[in-house]
């Protein structure tokens, strides 16, 4: 039977090599038939994505999406189920953020960075959610951040956003627990990912990469139905890189 996940911010970073990761898990276990729901806000890098997932065999379905956009959020849940008719999994993975100093932040800082870290991911896991509860079974991965638990001083409005996004998980936890459905909050430390720009390889070579996040994320939804991972912390040999 097709397991339908959805993964957002899909195209790049940790959503892509989640997307892969997927894929692959569908060659070393044939009783495993993932169908990707990628979504992002580009819809060349979901294309490109779904052709490399493919190529291992697994089922995908683009759907463009910004999860600032409540219509859009509305059409990638109503499509999946039209389409599917329901939802095994939900990789809440897009994420944006802005670093400077506080004196330095504005409020379309605020505005951008809160719209798709809170508001976009509470509405579509508040929408999928629904579906899981209905069918008693489910699987919602939150990617936050250790900045969920740990600041740094060009990262207030990140870092309240991840916060939020951790108040998130400690609630809808206790709903999730009443109806057989997996909540797990994944906190990676730095990870080479597009939203750090260019930095030097002396940085780059302390950070992790995508695929260091994505394979543990596979692995928890792949572990027996009675155990549910409910935190993943996942940081560098040598800890965390101040900002």
């Amino acid at each position: 039977m097709r397991e339908i996940i959805i993964i957002t911010g899909a195209g790049k970073g940790i959503g892509k090599s989640i997307a892969l990761d997927f894929a692959k898990a569908r060659v070393n276990n044939h009783n495993f038939q993932p169908l990707l729901i990628l979504a992002s806000r580009t819809a060349s890098d979901l294309e490109t994505v779904a052709t490399q997932c493919r190529s291992y065999g697994a089922e995908t379905d683009c759907i463009q999406t910004d999860i600032a956009d409540m219509t859009e959020v509305d059409r990638l849940v109503t499509t999946t189920m039209e389409r599917y008719g329901t939802i095994d999994c939900l990789v809440n993975n897009a994420g944006v953020g802005r670093f400077k100093a506080l004196a330095e932040m504005t409020e379309e800082d605020f505005d951008y960075t809160m719209a798709t870290n809170l508001k976009g991911t509470f509405f579509l896991t508040q929408k999928v959610f629904a579906v899981m509860e209905k069918k008693r079974s489910g699987h919602i991965f939150f990617i936050t951040s250790i900045a969920a638990e740990t600041t740094f001083k060009s990262s207030s409005l990140y870092s309240m956003s991840k916060f939020g996004q951790k108040g998130l998980v400690e609630t809808i936890r206790l709903y999730a627990r009443a109806c057989n459905v997996k909540i797990t909050n994944v906190m990676p430390g730095a990870v080479y990912t597009p939203m750090w720009g260019e930095v030097p390889d002396t940085l780059t070579n302390l950070m992790m990469m995508p695929e260091d996040i994505s394979a543990p994320v596979v692995h928890a939804y792949l572990t027996a139905e009675r155990t549910s991972i409910e935190e993943l912390v996942i940081r560098p040999v040598g800890g965390d890189i101040a900002e």
